[in-house]
């Protein structure tokens, strides 16, 4: 088969997946069939998590069940607490927990047992854990003692309850399980393809699960909700958005929020997230912050040609108030969207491993050959030897 270049694999189909489905040009995002809006509106994260999982809804007894599973799971070994302890307290929490996740191996006798079922087992404590460790950190930098997970609590419940040693509202509670649930998978993104082709060399759950977390570390996939944040919190007041966003667009300077790499219409996951983004600012006083980002779609919307260059606002455009809302710090955002696609990345390791290949692409090989090996003698700072040719090849072989 011929090969052909494709920088950044846009247009490289690279596994197939049942996990979830993407149609950018026109909104839709599903998962396992259902689309993303009415998992929203009616789901919970636990079920949706199920669901990536066993490619159906499960009935009552099964979500049941399996929430328990979660719940027992919250808690970490108390050796993790050292390990917490441990890291700087001027550590960036993804820095801190792709530490931590990556530390959880050394405590689960599973960690090296491939099985389905141990995969499973592990995946169950990946995703209960996770929230956890960010809860654990967040209160070890700030010198708080930590607080003991409740069983009884839902997973966002009880990260809520965690981090702030208070009991969330149930609007709260809802308010985070909803941004769970939009999070927990969107097809072949960068840190579930880097999961992927961790798992894929027959890795360990674990160093997948560190791999992906490292990945969403970077500003080109994780963190659009912080700047978000930071964006509102610069303009700092309603009568201020219009110039704000006129001096920007005159600028020709990127609107945080809006534009997505696959969407060209509004995001989907956006679409109930607004609404329920209004009442949990109006819940917790921080409506003006609400109506700030509500001006700002306004502006951006109504600027020429933006809706048909298919720039609309993305989930992170409503998650960021929403976050803020429920008290968490702006650097917490990236870890939450963490906590929440670890149920696909988990999922998309078993997937993987189902029908495995080692993920091999190749690479286009630009630089010289047959260069003439120079005793360090004879070198020249600077200098390249100039009697061997430099000729690019078309593709590179293989090593």
């Amino acid at each position: 088969m011929p090969l052909i270049v494709d920088k950044g694999l846009g247009n490289t189909i690279a596994a197939d997946t049942t996990l979830s489905f993407i149609d950018g040009a026109k909104g839709v995002l599903e998962y396992v069939g259902y689309d993303i809006d009415s998992l929203a509106r009616n789901s919970t994260f636990e079920e949706t998590t199920w669901l990536l999982w066993n490619g159906r809804l499960p009935t009552a007894r099964e979500l049941a069940a399996f929430k328990v599973e979660l719940q027992r799971e919250y808690a970490v070994d108390a050796r993790m607490l050292d390990v917490v302890r441990s890291i700087p307290r001027t550590a960036a929490p993804m820095d801190a927990l792709r530490t931590l996740v990556s530390a959880l191996g050394h405590f689960d006798l599973e960690a090296d047992d491939s099985s389905v079922a141990a995969n499973k087992r592990k995946s169950t404590r990946l995703v209960a854990k996770t929230a956890t460790l960010v809860a654990l950190f967040d209160r070890a930098r700030k010198g708080k003692s930590f607080v003991a997970s409740d069983a009884t609590l839902s997973l966002a419940g009880n990260f809520l309850w965690m981090l702030t040693g208070a009991r969330p509202t149930a609007s709260m509670e809802r308010a985070l399980d909803v941004c769970l649930v939009l999070h927990a998978d969107h097809g072949l993104n960068a840190s579930t393809f880097a999961a992927r082709v961790t798992i894929s060399t027959q890795s360990d759950m674990y160093s997948a699960a560190t791999t992906a977390v490292g990945t969403l570390k970077g500003p080109l996939h994780g963190g659009a909700n912080q700047e978000v944040m930071e964006m509102l919190l610069e303009i700092g007041d309603f009568a201020k958005v219009d110039a704000y966003i006129a001096d920007k667009l005159a600028r020709k300077e990127r609107i945080m929020g809006f534009g997505h790499r696959v969407y060209k219409a509004y995001d989907p996951r956006a679409t109930y997230l607004k609404t329920f983004a209004k009442q949990v600012a109006a819940d917790t006083g921080n409506l003006p912050l609400y109506e700030m980002t509500r001006r700002i779609e306004e502006i951006v919307l109504a600027q020429p040609n933006i809706i048909e260059k298919g720039i609309f606002p993305n989930v992170d455009f409503y998650s960021a108030t929403t976050y803020y809302s429920l008290g968490l710090d702006l650097d917490l955002f990236t870890c939450m969207f963490a906590a929440s696609r670890m149920s696909g990345w988990t999922g998309h390791c078993i997937e993987q491993l189902a029908a495995n290949k080692l993920i091999r692409p190749h690479a286009d090989y630009t630089g010289p050959h047959g260069l003439t090996y120079q005793p360090i003698g004879q070198r020249i700072d600077g200098e390249t030897s100039s009697s061997s040719p430099s000729v690019k090849t078309a593709m590179s072989v293989l090593a």
